[in-house]
């Protein structure tokens, strides 16, 4: 159990029978009446975020969270599957458990799984990952007075904004927290 003058971000709480992560959390000390926490929680699982207030000094359930190094392999109709680097044990994960991380995956990708006990309940992406585009229009000459941006389709399907000078079959590299364009890749 976790008193609310110990949350911090990134804590992982036990409501409901689900798990979230604090995103988010202020003390909140009213001159009239008690002390709150004023909180917003990210569900682990299926992402949605939730605003929460606890009363100062309740008490949460929290949750030990374990990672381990990972290779995602491949992917089915219905699952994800990655390699334990440390034991060479292959782990499948449902869509619903990879969630947007799915969007980045690529064959070889080194990634975090995030384990509560022996079952594995989600995945932690690199923070930025190179792909490579597949689809894009041509940027139009002239039009770069606003600093414009296109869509641009990646290997793995997700669609991101780029600069108006990028082209078809080049490299980005890519904020997998945002899912914004940072830069070109030189290939050697």
């Amino acid at each position: 159990m976790v008193s609310t003058s110990e949350f911090r971000n990134g804590l992982v709480l036990r409501l409901e029978g689900e798990l979230y992560t604090i995103v988010e959390f202020q003390h909140v000390n009213p001159g009239k009446g008690g002390a709150f926490v004023r909180t917003r929680l990210k569900n682990i699982k299926t992402g949605r975020v939730l605003d929460r207030t606890f009363r100062s000094g309740e008490k949460v359930e929290d949750v030990r969270l374990e990672s381990k190094p990972a290779q995602f392999l491949y992917k089915t109709d219905t699952e994800y599957v990655f390699m334990d680097t440390a034991s060479y044990d292959q782990v499948s994960l449902s869509k619903e458990i990879v969630g947007d991380a799915a969007l980045y995956l690529k064959e070889n990708l080194e990634v975090e799984l995030v384990y509560e006990g022996e079952n594995p309940i989600g995945v932690t992406l690199p923070t930025f990952v190179d792909l490579q585009i597949v689809k894009t229009d041509p940027g139009v000459r002239g039009d770069t007075v606003s600093g414009g941006t296109k869509p641009a389709e990646l290997e793995t399907g997700a669609v991101v904004q780029v600069p108006l000078f990028i082209q078809e079959g080049e490299v980005i590299k890519v904020d997998t927290r945002s899912g914004t364009y940072v830069e070109r890749v030189k290939l050697p």
